[in-house]
């Protein structure tokens, strides 16, 4: 008998103490973005509906610094990454190579995430070595041009579509108070899209040709492109301290009626619309004549697919549940995109049906399959080097303190 009471009371005591581990929270800290309402409403939604599946997971968000990488970077240097972390093509083939990215096949079968993604993003979820290294959430981006179209009606002016436009309509817009175009050139990418905006005028290739080595930044539409913008800058066509300027100030300027013009991704739109409603619109980019404009309105900045997403530390204590985590989050965040953001551009078919996006997104939905071409953000570059290369040169032509041909000379010597 009292050997009998011994076993049971050590299964009583196994019990117990699995039922207390399964009690246990288990906190993951988790790096991604948490800055306006395209990132803040995706993530909220996504810790939700984490909470009703893994009741025992708790998420610490550390918000992802505006610094194209550099943060990110630092911290896996100094061996603290978090267990869940947001990056993108160029920084995997860094953390891949010093081994500090779990693989996720596995993961990404077992949860069915894989199966969930679209066919035509699917190509990107895979590195060159055949392995899956990030969760992604978002589909094909694309950067496009907003127009306050009231404050062009305000002075008399049309949507500008060559540059000699473009200028006039600053010249009127500096004369009234009015800034021509926001843009928030202290951030790298951002300021590589504008250079690459205007790029694709000249080169359709853009900044991904360079990255992929189908063109050369010695081709002279590089140049071209790079003296274009140059001249932009020194017209006036962007605010004073351009490359000082953050989001959250280029951003206000537009949505408060201070900017006729604005560049940013198409995830935008339901902000700008919230805030402008049909007085907001986006525009084919300028070129520098009316047969160049009418020649390469269908091509597009942004756009090309990239591997990026949520990726996972493989020296974190809970790898596989962290794995798991980033799976999950990644797909609430396409739901949340979809039908709180009005944003039907994501990795992971929901199942879920909006039918009200608003008149911007209808129209670039409509617009997608008459693109003849498309480039890349700074984060679905391969090439790390030119990656950082060109978001630092597009903030010194905007800066006015160097030529073009200066810029151009130190992106062929960084890519030599």
């Amino acid at each position: 008998m009292k050997k009998f009471l011994c076993v049971l009371l050590a299964a009583m005591m196994i019990i117990g103490c699995a039922s207390a581990m399964a009690d246990e929270k288990i906190k993951l800290q988790i790096y991604g973005q948490y800055a306006d309402d395209d990132t803040k409403v995706p993530y909220d939604y996504a810790v939700e509906k984490l909470a009703e599946a893994y009741p025992n997971v708790e998420l610490e968000l550390i918000p992802q610094a505006q610094d194209d990488g550099a943060t990110l970077l630092a911290l896996a240097t100094a061996g603290k990454l978090p267990d869940i972390y947001q990056t993108g093509s160029g920084i995997v083939t860094t953390l891949r190579n010093s081994k500090q990215m779990m693989v996720l096949n596995d993961v990404a079968e077992k949860t069915g995430f894989l199966d969930k993604v679209y066919a035509t993003e699917k190509q990107f979820m895979f590195a060159d070595d055949g392995n899956i290294y990030a969760f992604p959430y978002a589909g094909q981006e694309y950067v496009l041009w907003f127009v306050n179209k009231a404050l062009f009606a305000q002075y008399n002016l049309e949507i500008p579509t060559t540059y000699d436009e473009l200028i006039a309509c600053a010249d009127v817009f500096n004369a009234n108070g009015i800034v021509p175009m926001a843009l928030f050139g202290q951030e790298g990418w951002i300021s590589a899209a504008m250079y690459d905006a205007v790029a694709t005028r000249y080169i359709n290739a853009g900044i991904k040709g360079i990255d992929n080595g189908t063109t050369s930044i010695e081709d002279e539409a590089y140049l071209k492109a790079a003296e274009k913008l140059a001249e932009l800058a020194k017209a006036g066509v962007f605010q004073a301290a351009v490359t000082t300027t953050n989001y959250d100030q280029a951003s206000e300027m537009f949505l408060g009626g201070k900017a006729a013009m604005f560049l940013n991704g198409q995830w935008y739109i339901e902000d700008a619309t919230k805030a402008l409603g049909d007085d907001v619109a986006w525009i084919a980019y300028p070129s520098y004549d009316a047969a160049s404009y009418e020649a390469n309105k269908h091509a597009f900045s942004g756009g090309g697919g990239s591997i990026s997403g949520y990726a996972v530390n493989p020296a974190s204590p809970n790898a596989e549940l962290a794995a798991e985590v980033a799976a999950f989050i990644s797909e609430k965040y396409c739901e949340a995109k979809v039908m709180l953001r009005n944003n039907p551009l994501v990795a992971v078919d929901t199942g879920l049906v909006n039918e009200n996006f608003p008149p911007m997104m209808q129209a670039l939905v409509a617009e997608m399959p008459n693109m003849t071409s498309t480039t890349a953000f700074t984060w679905g570059l391969t090439n790390t080097t030119w990656s950082n290369a060109i978001g630092v040169a597009g903030q010194s032509l905007l800066s006015g303190q160097f030529t073009a041909q200066e810029v151009i000379d130190q992106l062929v010597f960084e890519l030599e």
